[in-house]
C-alpha cells in the first residue's frame, strides 16, 4: 500500500514537473521576442498550449479611446504578443453610439485605426455586428474590407474555416442576431426599417445547413454573435436574451456548436446551463463597463474592462480573460 502511494505520489510529482518544464519553454519562445527588439510588453499569466491557433476576442469597443478602450487595447496587444494570436475576433457594436455613415468615416481613425494601431494586432479582424451599427450604415462596415488589411465583414453572416495544427478544422460562423430581437422591429423607424429589411428565415437555414454539413475534419464549432442567449447582468431576464435563447439555443444544442461568443452586456460572463451543450463566453467589456451578476450555470462574471483569449488544439479548447490591468481574471477548458 505505501509502495502504491508512493509510486502515485512520484508520477503526480513528474507530471507537474513536466508542465512546468514545457511552459518554461513555450515562455522562452515568446521572450525571444523581446531579444529581438520588441518592447511591448507581455503577459506572463496567461497559459500557453503547445501547438495550438490562438486569437482574441473583443466585443463593445468603439468609443474614440475613451471609457476603458485605451486600457484593454494595450493589453490585448501584449497578450498577442504572448500567445502569438494569428487574428482577432469582434463579437459587434463596433462603433458607439450609431456605427459609421461610410467608409471614411472619422470613427474608422479615431476609434479602431488609432487605438488598435500595435504591430502584434495587425492581424486578420473577423466582424459581427451589433445593434449599435445597425444605427449606422452596415454596407460602410462590408466595404471598409475592400480598403483595410485586416477588416474582414463580406456580408452581414459568413463562415470562416481554419485549419489546426494537426490537420484538423475550426469552423467559425459569424451571424447576425439584430433582426432576430423581436422589439427591434418598434424600436424606432431606423431600427425597426432596417432590421425588416434583413431575411431572418434565410439566415436561420443558412445557419442550420452551415453547421450541419460541416465536414468530420471539424473538431470544433464556435459560434459568433452579438446578442447572449443567457445574462446575469442587465438583461437578465429581458425578453430580448430570452428571444436569442429560444431561436438558437436548441439549433447549437442539436449540431454540437462547442461555443457561443457574444457580447451586448458591457461585461465578462461565461454561462453553461443545465442540460444544455454550448459553453457561452460573452466578451463585452471592450470599453464602457456596467454591474453584472449571476444566474443558473453562471460560471464567472466580472465588471470590469477586458477581453478574452483562446487557444485551440483538436483536443483542447483553452478560454481566458483577462482585464484592463493585464490580469488572468478566469480560464476555463473544454476538451474534447
Amino acid at each position: 500500500m505505501k509502495n502504491e502511494k508512493l509510486n502515485s505520489i512520484k508520477t503526480k510529482l513528474s507530471l507537474l514537473l513536466l508542465i512546468i518544464m514545457m511552459q518554461t519553454v513555450f515562455a522562452q519562445e515568446y521572450l525571444k521576442e523581446a531579444k529581438s527588439g520588441y518592447k511591448g510588453g507581455f503577459i506572463p499569466e496567461l497559459k500557453l498550449v503547445d501547438k495550438s491557433l490562438n486569437f482574441l476576442v473583443l466585443g463593445d469597443w468603439g468609443r474614440n479611446g475613451e471609457y476603458f478602450q485605451k486600457d484593454v487595447a494595450v493589453q490585448m496587444s501584449k497578450a498577442a504578443a504572448t500567445i502569438d494570436s494569428q487574428f482577432v475576433i469582434t463579437v459587434g457594436d463596433n462603433f458607439y453610439p450609431t456605427g459609421v455613415q461610410s467608409p471614411q468615416d472619422p470613427q474608422w481613425k479615431a476609434s479602431f485605426e488609432d487605438i488598435y494601431f500595435s504591430f502584434h494586432l495587425q492581424t486578420p479582424w473577423y466582424v459581427a455586428l451589433g445593434n449599435h451599427d445597425y444605427y449606422g450604415n452596415i454596407q460602410a462596415q462590408i466595404d471598409y474590407s475592400k480598403i483595410s488589411r485586416r477588416w474582414n465583414l463580406p456580408s452581414n453572416y459568413y463562415k470562416k474555416t481554419v485549419e489546426l495544427n494537426d490537420g484538423s478544422k475550426l469552423l467559425l460562423v459569424f451571424i447576425d442576431t439584430s433582426p432576430f430581437i423581436n422589439s427591434y422591429y418598434s424600436k424606432g423607424k431606423e431600427m425597426a426599417e432596417k432590421v425588416k429589411q434583413q431575411d431572418t428565415i434565410a439566415q436561420k437555414k443558412w445557419l442550420i445547413n452551415t453547421l450541419q454539413e460541416a465536414d468530420a475534419s471539424i473538431k470544433w464549432k464556435i459560434v459568433i454573435g452579438h446578442h447572449p442567449m443567457y445574462s446575469g447582468g442587465k438583461r437578465k431576464d429581458s425578453q430580448d436574451t430570452k428571444d436569442i435563447e429560444a431561436t438558437f439555443a436548441p439549433i447549437f444544442d442539436q449540431y454540437k456548436v462547442d461555443a457561443y461568443l457574444c457580447g451586448h452586456e458591457h461585461d465578462l460572463q461565461v454561462i453553461k446551463p443545465k442540460g444544455r451543450f454550448t459553453s457561452q463566453f460573452l466578451s463585452g467589456a471592450g470599453s464602457e463597463i456596467r454591474p453584472t451578476g449571476s444566474r443558473e450555470g453562471t460560471l464567472f462574471a466580472l465588471s470590469e474592462g477586458g477581453f478574452m483569449t483562446f487557444s485551440i488544439t483538436a483536443q483542447l479548447l483553452v478560454a481566458q480573460l483577462v482585464n484592463a490591468q493585464g490580469k488572468v481574471v478566469f480560464t476555463q477548458e473544454l476538451t474534447k
